[in-house]
């Protein structure tokens, strides 16, 4: 999203993070920008059962954890690396300067936001009221949409089962009966256990 070496002028650090370590918790103060450089991160919340909720997943280029950092609010949810990554840091102080001098950047992060913002909406109103099916659709053409993949079974969706079920509140096992009757009735197409849209 940001030039890198934007970036690193306005005095971004490369952190590295090894599958697993958290880089912020729910209820901490939000101090910085990250993008990610490598790997995967995900942002997510459980329950009092223990129950995995995830809010969403990042990759290179992306960059997440900005709005309670542009709203002075603590985190909503934790971050952690899906799989060994390294994360350009910028404090919120350099964040808010690069944002200062460079309206076009400024522009661009607020669309972002602006489309997780759809993005969320559309989920609580699927997660609250559609069925399971419903719902593995519509959050697979939203990342079929972000990916700009366009053609019949032209996406492959790159998330596990599990992380599936996390991303729309339904058990795995739910998730797999629920493909299963999409790719009968011609919705998906499941090839080397990976789900074509």
């Amino acid at each position: 999203m940001i030039d890198e070496n934007l970036l690193l002028n306005h005095g971004a650090k490369r952190v590295t993070f090894s599958k697993g370590d958290q880089l912020f918790r729910e209820g901490e103060s939000a101090l910085n920008f990250y993008q990610i450089a490598s790997g995967e991160i995900k942002m997510n919340n459980y329950n009092e059962d223990g129950k995995e909720f995830i809010q969403g997943i990042f990759s290179i280029g992306q960059s997440f954890g900005e709005p309670p950092l542009l709203a002075n609010v603590k985190y909503p949810a934790n971050a952690e690396a899906i799989s060994d990554s390294e994360v350009f840091q910028l404090t919120k102080e350099q964040f808010l300067e690069l944002l200062s001098s460079n309206p076009r950047v400024h522009l661009k992060i607020t669309e972002t936001l602006a489309k997780r913002l759809y993005y969320k909406a559309i989920m609580v109103s699927e997660i609250s009221s559609q069925e399971p099916e419903h719902r593995i659709l519509r959050i697979i053409d939203y990342l079929k949409h972000v990916d700009k993949v366009e053609g019949q079974f032209a996406y492959r969706l790159d998330l596990t089962r599990q992380q599936l079920a996390d991303l729309t509140g339904l058990r795995v096992e739910t998730v797999i009966r629920a493909t299963k009757s999409l790719e009968k009735k011609g919705e998906l197409q499941i090839k080397k256990r990976k789900v074509y849209r």
